[in-house]
């Protein structure tokens, strides 16, 4: 379970990017997090990250605070967090496969156990056939589900996205939304966006922040702001 417990983040210059934020997601929930650029949707996925501290308030994930400064877990909190971004950030000196297993080759797992893991993810975002093409051959679909792939490999509790389908036309946007479908149920999902057809479309859990504040929690939800 994610718990945002009246969370508040302020910078120096006077402004708040989130401002008494407070809800709960239980595990293996689908959620997406709306409101327009700026609202405080990156900033709460920072923070479950653990990239950033609130200023006040606690975050709880598995009933362990990771807000406080004194964690000192937060390795090990990353293990069970995929990231995906909107720009990628593919490595692209490294093909698909090495892309895809290199946070299995940093915590140490044997070399025959990350073929399996890479192939069976390959496998979930449709990608076999591309394991050792290099980033710069792939469209930018491709370079997505790539970066969903490293997200989720090594079997991670929760998977968060920030804006996925920015940078996609229609298409390959629907393309992307299937493979989330695929983890439904198996992981806690959080992806922020401003996509209206997808949040209207899906029908999922829809928590929207306008000025860093929570101004709906709606359990079938659409994008209302």
């Amino acid at each position: 379970m994610i718990q945002f417990q009246n969370v508040t983040k302020s910078y120096p210059l006077g402004n708040n990017a989130l401002d008494d934020v407070s809800f709960e997601i239980e595990d293996n929930e689908f959620i997406f997090l709306v409101g327009p650029s700026g609202a405080g949707k990156t900033t709460i996925l920072k923070m479950l990250a653990r990239d950033i501290i609130p200023t006040s308030g606690t975050i709880f994930i598995d009933n362990e605070e990771i807000s406080s400064a004194k964690f000192h877990k937060v390795e090990r909190l990353r293990q069970k967090i995929g990231f995906v971004f909107q720009d990628f950030k593919i490595l692209p000196d490294r093909n698909v496969f090495e892309n895809i297993a290199i946070s299995l080759e940093i915590s140490g797992t044997p070399k025959n156990l990350i073929k399996e893991e890479v192939h069976k993810t390959l496998e979930l975002v449709n990608l076999v056939s591309k394991a050792r093409v290099f980033p710069v051959q792939l469209s930018a679909g491709e370079l997505q589900r790539v970066a969903i792939a490293r997200a989720v490999i090594g079997e991670r509790d929760i998977i968060l996205a920030d804006e996925p389908t920015g940078n996609l036309d229609p298409k390959t946007t629907w393309e992307i939304m299937k493979i989330f479908k695929k983890l439904e149920d198996k992981k806690t999902i959080i992806i922020a966006t401003h996509n209206t057809d997808i949040v209207n479309s899906l029908k999922k859990r829809v928590i929207a922040i306008k000025e860093g504040q929570l101004i709906a929690d709606k359990r079938k939800g659409g994008y209302e702001l």
